[in-house]
């Protein structure tokens, strides 16, 4: 009997990591790519690459100059998201059939989101990117595993029930 930990919780340990690095002040995110038992790719939300991350500025831009929006208005955020940057750092013909492991926690308190997922947006391009499926963390030892495919079939952008 051994204390090893089970894969899929060995790569979100590795997104956990990789969250570490995010220079969001609100939730830290980190994304790992597998495909074939090798990391493809990883990525962490923050500013684009030049531009000034909002750990530096002192403040929530989005919080800041827009403090009435609660769910949505990626756009008025600074960062790229995890997803998105790990997605970018990958070769599309290396992701294909892959996998993505998410983590995100909040910074005020520490805690694992509550309702943890991938935006529109991301969604949108995990499709394009050729992942089939994503494991979210929901704790230190539950996750949530997402079929990419679910995605495709029920498209919350025509059933009305967009989620974030």
């Amino acid at each position: 009997m051994t204390n090893r930990i089970d894969k899929i919780n060995y790569y979100l340990n590795i997104a956990k990591s990789v969250a570490d690095r995010s220079t969001c002040l609100l939730k830290k995110c980190g994304a790992v790519i597998v495909n074939n038992d090798e990391i493809i790719a990883t990525g962490y939300n923050g500013a684009p690459r030049g531009r000034i991350n909002c750990i530096d500025l002192g403040y929530c831009s989005k919080k800041k100059f827009f403090p009435n929006l609660r769910h949505a208005g990626y756009d008025a955020c600074r960062s790229v998201h995890a997803e998105q940057n790990a997605i970018i750092s990958g070769a599309r013909k290396d992701m294909l059939g892959g996998t993505l492991y998410l983590v995100q926690f909040r910074t005020d308190s520490g805690e694992y989101e509550e309702n943890p997922g991938c935006c529109q947006l991301c969604r949108k391009m995990i499709i394009n990117s050729g992942i089939v499926k994503v494991f979210v963390r929901k704790n230190n030892s539950e996750y949530i595993e997402i079929d990419v495919e679910e995605w495709i079939k029920h498209d919350d952008l025509i059933d009305g029930k967009i989620t974030y």
